[in-house]
């Protein structure tokens, strides 16, 4: 347990956002390599680090998988990075497990590799990776995650987290100023935003699916209040249980927007900020987890798989690579109040049981 407090202690005092975890990677890799691993650093020219321990014998290559960065707040007026996502527990879970599976020799044929990925938070690290080939040769890969005390308590694991698809939709109204004497004159930029607003509140998908869309940011001022505003900015979030409703639920949505604001005479310029898709779990890896949690927790301690209107760019390394057998389990550790919470905080005794689940995932694929 000490290593682990050890680890966790360090990385938690150093949060770094997505695509900037230099001292995180540097600190990580060099644990890596001491502890005997081929270590390849700034993956496809990014933080991101993988780590190979290859028995020499024929067997299957399975991959552990570990976000780094950590969220940006604002807190008391101050833009700071903070690790209230769990993403310095997941890297020393996965960091530790190196450690000791390297010395205790359990890794008895094929190949075990370890993925320290940047910016999941920005929805991009794991294509980045993926791009680079870092998957090209795996056959599983695990992955996973610190859960909310509402879904999972300490003592207990979830064999499978069924993520949902989401998105993230920018949009600039461009309408055009006026003074607000002479409306006529103008485009209303908040006018076409607003309308826009309540169209997409008015989609309505087939009961039987599971989605949401929801405006989560609405900008717009023309410095003075006697002018009509020709800007607004208004971002959107989307969610979706399946990718197949996230695909009857994005083009409603842009069409709502597009059709808003030509309805005022504006113009809606539409970026798609960040997209992840919903889980893809194999059935394999989820048992090669469930047998891991039952030796750690006991019966009591394997929770049914959940589902989870959050999103993970884990799916993104499944979706593009297809033929991965893909895991990704959830970890209770008490963590409260929840998770992107600025206080979010956790047992972190549950880390070394999380150590003991991969060690036991080693095993049973690579023993």
């Amino acid at each position: 347990m000490s290593r682990t407090l050890e680890h966790f202690n360090y990385l938690h005092q150093i949060p770094e956002l997505g695509f900037e975890e230099y001292k995180t990677s540097a600190y990580i890799a060099g644990v890596l390599e001491a502890a005997g691993y081929q270590v390849t650093r700034q993956v496809n020219n990014t933080t991101g680090i993988v780590a190979v321990l290859d028995s020499g014998k024929p067997g299957p290559v399975l991959a552990l998988r570990a976000d780094m960065d950590a969220l940006g707040h604002i807190i008391n007026g101050e833009h700071v990075a903070r690790h209230t996502c769990g993403h310095d527990g997941h890297s020393t879970v996965v960091l530790t497990t190196a450690q000791e599976v390297i010395a205790e020799g359990l890794v008895k044929k094929g190949k075990l590799k370890f993925i320290f990925q940047p910016a999941e938070e920005l929805g991009t690290g794991a294509i980045a990776l993926t791009e680079a080939g870092v998957l090209d040769d795996v056959d599983m890969l695990l992955g996973f995650h610190l859960r909310p005390l509402e879904e999972c308590p300490m003592g207990q694991a979830v064999p499978a987290m069924y993520y949902s698809a989401s998105a993230t939709v920018e949009v600039i109204f461009h309408g055009k100023a006026a003074h607000a004497a002479r409306p006529h004159l103008g485009v209303n930029a908040l006018d076409a935003a607003a309308h826009a607003v309540q169209a997409v509140n008015g989609i309505h998908l087939a009961p039987s699916l599971t989605w949401s869309a929801k405006a989560t940011r609405f900008l717009c001022d023309a410095g003075v209040t006697n002018s009509i505003p020709d800007n607004a900015l208004v971002c959107w979030d989307l969610r979706a249980a399946e990718n197949d409703a996230m695909d009857a639920l994005k083009p409603q949505v842009i069409r709502a927007i597009e059709s808003s604001a030509a309805a005022y005479g504006a113009r809606a310029e539409i970026r798609i900020l960040k997209e992840m898709p919903a889980a893809i779990i194999d059935d394999e890896a989820t048992g090669v987890v469930s047998r891991a949690i039952r030796s750690v927790f006991g019966d009591t301690g394997l929770t049914a798989p959940k589902s989870t209107p959050g999103s993970e760019d884990f799916f993104h390394y499944l979706r593009l690579r297809p033929q991965v057998k893909g895991g990704f389990w959830g970890l209770g550790a008490n963590l409260m109040p929840g998770l992107h919470h600025p206080e979010m905080h956790f047992d972190r005794a549950a880390l070394a049981l999380g150590v003991k689940v991969f060690k036991a995932c080693v095993q049973d694929v690579l023993g």
